[in-house]
């Protein structure tokens, strides 16, 4: 199964972006599936992630009441909507996929997952 990440770009402080990710297999093939990102000469940082086992979807402090996953099952698809966006969320995104379940203090630990998007570039900058 193969992860594609698209919707990056350059936007300036405040505006949005969705970025999208296509699944080649079935997003419910998973258990766990989600986003992270990660910026110049900093550690890959889990930003939302949503748990199929009790459909609970969580988000990194930083991103909480800006950021919105969601899911399109029947499309195979991920989205993330980032509203109010800042400097500090500039670096590249990814989508990543996990088929066994993680207790909640492991979902932001990108080494748990095995599956990953190529990532796409969010540039916030005025």
């Amino acid at each position: 199964v193969q992860l594609q990440a698209s919707g990056g770009g350059l936007v300036h402080p405040g505006g949005s972006l969705r970025l999208s990710c296509a699944f080649s297999g079935f997003t419910s093939d998973y258990s766990i599936v989600g986003w992270f990102r990660q910026a110049p000469g900093k550690e890959r940082e889990g930003v939302s992630i949503s748990r199929r086992g009790d459909g609970r979807t969580i988000y990194a402090d930083s991103v909480k009441g800006r950021f919105t996953m969601s899911r399109d099952n029947a499309k195979s698809m991920l989205y993330l909507q980032m509203n109010d966006l800042r400097s500090e969320d500039t670096a590249v995104y990814y989508c990543a996929a996990r088929k066994n379940r993680l207790i909640l203090s492991a979902l932001f630990d990108a080494a748990q997952y095995d599956t990953w998007g190529q990532g796409t570039q969010v540039t916030v900058s005025s």
